[in-house]
């Protein structure tokens, strides 16, 4: 089970993404705000969710849904009141669960009390806290993000006729990490919500703090400083508390993310998105070839025994496929997302049961590998049910619409009408509300959200599949994603996968004896296990 309370609790934790906008409206007026979620906490709690990762609550114009931050204290309006932040996360730690708060700390809104104050003139007292140019010729090095929408990362200001930076959006400029006073109103701001009692954060855009001509302006050591002494601050102030680093990065240029290596739990973040394994189980898939997971996990380096991976099927953003060469990037397109609709940026922007064909063997084949695979599995919301999405919003809008807890007009996501919502619930015919919906299948035993609890529940059974070690079935064919975790002369789980269309029979060790801990009525008998296509089967070994 996972142990909450231990210091390395973040290990073992399953961990579930919540856009609160999304997820329940508590007060009727269309978007989800802490009341809705408070009323929701009980389905979290059934489904065995350590830890809630609560996507931006700040004060924002939502123009990037809370990413870009107008204000660091204090949350959203339409949320309800920082006091109703303190109630519910004394509400989530009633329930045993923890909560760690996204936080953006490259860039701020334009609409930032800082950035209009900046702007106003170039004699401004905080002219400094962003990155201002004469010239749009500086850092050419720095590769453009959002392909899509920007066409630099400089934007002209006619106020002060300079130019300023922004790695993303163009109203999301840049924190001009050279100036000592951004170090301190940044580390003020995270003693400012860690007093409030949240676990931890998600760091936002981790590598992109400051800017070097001659480099591309990415995992620069001056960046590492700042985090080191991040981390510093919460180690000395709020030692129970832990960070995890959002960098789309290859998993040895994250490793210095991770600090010292020599320290059990390093000093910088205690956990690093593992964003390259994700595409490559896609992949894998499509070809019916584990090589690209094998590949990317053998290159995955070592990290010591305090610190850990987040692995993930699907989040709030596109699927990206910047951690892919080119030909495989096009293969991914072309397989995943014919429709250029379906396409953004360097990604595809699509939830987990679209992409599948809502293919309920495949969702359950990618979900048992993300609760097997090395790491701590992170579930985002509404992918328990295979949710649905709407190519037809703008951007990234289309896989963050409102939570379907039922087949009511509404999807019991609010008792406002329904012209009211922030965005429109899914109604097309295949993934309709009315179809996919949190009531409708816990009244159904067979249904994914009961697969889904169950992989959860029997993985936290098994410390192993946390914290154990990796080792390949590579004598079989491709087709077979096989693997051990744990140690080879101890304690072990054979997880099994089939990435194929048709039955694959997979040899099992001579002499040993296994018991099939999803379906324990199932007996293992024999020297082979048939795995039905696209099938998978956990087996502990026995004595």
């Amino acid at each position: 089970m996972s142990d909450l309370n231990s210091k390395n609790w973040y290990k073992t934790a399953v961990y579930y993404e919540l856009y609160l906008r999304a997820f329940a409206d508590g007060n009727g007026d269309g978007h989800g705000d802490f009341i809705g979620l408070r009323q929701r906490l009980d389905h979290l709690q059934w489904l065995g969710i350590d830890c809630v990762w609560l996507q931006p609550i700040y004060p924002s114009p939502l123009r990037d849904d809370g990413y870009d931050i107008a204000s660091f204290y204090g949350v959203h309006h339409t949320y309800g009141m920082l006091e109703d932040f303190q109630i519910t996360v004394e509400e989530i730690h009633r329930r045993g669960m923890k909560i760690i708060a996204d936080i953006a700390i490259n860039h701020t809104s334009d609409q930032h009390p800082w950035f209009q104050e900046s702007r106003r003139s170039k004699d401004s007292p905080m002219r400094d806290y962003y990155v201002w140019s004469d010239t749009d010729q500086k850092y050419t090095g720095a590769r453009i993000i959002f392909t899509d929408t920007e066409p630099s990362n400089w934007t002209f200001d006619p106020a002060t006729e300079q130019y300023y930076w922004h790695r993303f959006f163009s109203h999301q400029p840049d924190l001009n990490y050279d100036n000592p006073k951004v170090h301190e109103a940044m580390l003020d701001i995270f003693r400012f919500w860690l007093k409030q009692g949240i676990d931890g954060f998600r760091v936002d855009a981790v590598p992109y703090l400051y800017e070097r001509e001659g480099t591309n302006c990415e995992n620069l050591p001056e960046t590492h400083e700042f985090l080191k002494k991040m981390r510093r601050m919460v180690d000395e102030e709020f030692p129970d508390k832990i960070l995890l680093a959002e960098a789309n990065q290859w998993p040895w240029d994250l490793m210095p993310y991770f600090g010292d290596l020599s320290k059990p739990s390093g000093d910088e973040f205690h956990m690093c998105f593992h964003f390259p394994v994700m595409p490559r189980l896609y992949m894998a898939l499509a070809q019916a070839d584990r090589t690209s997971v094998v590949d990317i996990l053998a290159r995955t380096p070592e990290i010591p025994p305090d610190l850990q991976w987040g692995t993930f099927l699907r989040n709030h953003d596109e699927l990206t496929l910047e951690m892919v060469t080119p030909e495989e990037r096009e293969f991914m397109w072309n397989f995943y997302a014919p429709d250029p609709k379906q396409r953004m940026n360097i990604g595809i922007r699509r939830r987990l049961a679209p992409l599948l064909g809502n293919d309920r063997r495949k969702i359950e084949l990618l979900n048992s590998l993300l609760f097997t695979l090395p790491g701590a599995p992170f579930l985002y919301y509404g992918d328990e049910i295979g949710m649905g999405d709407n190519i037809a919003l703008f951007d990234r809008n289309g896989v963050r619409t409102p939570m379907q807890w039922t087949g009511e007009a509404g999807a019991g996501f609010s008792s406002s009408p329904q012209e009211t919502f922030y965005a429109p619930v899914i109604s097309d015919p295949e993934f309709s509300y009315t179809k996919v919906n949190v009531a409708a299948q816990m009244d159904d035993p067979s249904a994914l959200i009961h697969s889904i609890r169950h992989f959860i529940a029997t993985r936290k059974s098994l410390p192993l599949l946390a914290q154990g070690k990796l080792h390949w079935m590579l004598e079989l064919s491709n087709e077979a994603l096989c693997f051990w975790r744990g140690d080879l002369d101890g304690e072990r789980v054979l997880a099994l996968h089939n990435l194929s269309d048709a039955p694959l029979d997979i040899p099992l060790p001579s002499g040993v004896r296994f018991t099939d801990v999803l379906q324990p009525d199932t007996a293992v008998s024999g020297e082979t296990v048939t795995l039905p296509a696209y099938g998978y089967r956990w087996l502990v070994q026995q004595g």
